[in-house]
């Protein structure tokens, strides 16, 4: 099939990505400077070409919360800025499995086990670190869903013992291009992010890694990020945009981005990673209007992370649905054959306590 939107700078280079080539920073940098109608069709073809036509979701979980000695200027977590956050040590694997057993009942086809800290260390917290394996087993044994973690800074030994437990992504994202790390982490470098993702990808682990947009970064810089992850290989693009919490370093400079923006984003992208799930996560809610969900959808992404975030609320999963069906895409089953109505349905009564999301069980710590 030949696809064309009269463009002659993004008709090339679908032409390249359609024949298996691959994208390079030149030609990131010439797509972002095109209108946005062409770019969000070539997304979109990219997506048909290399995709399924689903749309494949996840949900996560915060199963430990706050107190991280980090000190990345977007995050709600660090013990460094005053966000009046909820803390809680690690939640415990019988929370964890009711998490993923809700993220499962709403149509999630992934459950990502997520801490916040440099990183679960099996030497320096071996208590923790059984209660993590533990869930990974439970999780793995009692639900159909695909088991992914985010548990930072990884070593040789605990990626191989996390991947033979039977982790499918681990997340890692990179937040933005190297040249701006250092204006929004200082206490680790872009290097200790690419070296956890490096490892975690030699023992076997597929990989989910992403940036957040809005931080104050360059157009050049969202292509400088996705160049990067080209060059470590990646299976799923998690797309933020800042939601600025009060109390971080970024709250008080707000977001600077546009919905266009958004939009080509993503589908240059999806052109410089094709046969990636380009994923739309956290802040789509607060940065983009209701009628506007559907459009980077229609742009090429083909994931979503659906229900609440780490410490934000996010949309219900039934909204999500409807979001992508609007885009004339459908939710991916392949993991659990769930019914999208029944799901809908479920979420309906936001007032109804069944509308809690896989993440919001970590509102109510266990005793573990």
């Amino acid at each position: 099939m030949v696809y064309e939107t009269n463009n002659e700078t993004v008709d090339d280079a679908l032409e390249r990505v359609l024949a298996g080539e691959r994208l390079d920073r030149t030609d990131g940098l010439a797509l972002l400077a095109q209108p946005v109608e062409p770019l969000a069709e070539a997304g979109a073809a990219v997506r048909d070409h290399f995709g399924d036509g689903t749309v494949d979701a996840c949900s996560i979980v915060n199963a430990k919360a706050g107190n991280c000695a980090e000190d990345c200027g977007f995050c709600a977590q660090s013990v460094h800025f005053d966000t009046g956050i909820d803390t809680y040590g690690f939640l415990g694997p019988e929370k964890i499995l009711e998490a993923a057993k809700r993220a499962e009942r709403d149509g999630a086809q992934r459950f990502g086990i997520v801490v916040a800290e440099k990183g679960v260390s099996k030497e320096r917290r071996p208590d923790e670190w059984a209660d993590v394996l533990e869930s990974i087993r439970l999780v793995r044994d009692e639900c159909d869903l695909e088991v992914d973690a985010s548990l930072g800074i990884l070593t040789e030994e605990e990626a191989a013992i996390l991947a033979e437990e039977g982790i499918n992504h681990y997340n890692h994202n990179i937040e933005t291009s190297p040249r701006y790390f250092p204006e929004i982490v200082e206490s680790h470098s872009f290097e200790d992010r690419v070296k956890t993702l490096e490892v975690a990808k030699e023992s076997g682990m597929d990989l989910c890694a992403g940036v957040i947009l809005g931080m104050g970064e360059t157009p050049t810089d969202r292509v400088e990020a996705a160049i990067a992850l080209q060059d470590v290989g990646i299976s799923s693009l998690p797309v933020n945009v800042l939601n600025p919490v009060p109390g971080t370093p970024l709250a008080e400079q707000g977001v600077d981005i546009t919905t266009e923006e958004i939009v080509k984003t993503v589908a240059v992208y999806k052109l410089l990673h094709p046969e990636s799930r380009v994923r739309l996560t956290g802040g789509r809610e607060v940065n983009l209007d209701s009628d506007e969900q559907h459009l980077p959808l229609e742009a090429g992404a083909d994931g979503i992370l659906t229900g609440d975030y780490l410490t934000t609320e996010g949309q219900s999963p039934g909204e999500d649905i409807e979001i992508i069906e609007r885009a004339g895409l459908e939710p991916n089953r392949e993991a659990n054959d769930f019914d999208p109505e029944v799901v809908k349905a479920r979420h309906g009564a936001s007032s109804d306590s069944s509308s809690e999301t896989a993440a919001s069980t970590g509102a109510e710590p266990s005793d573990d």
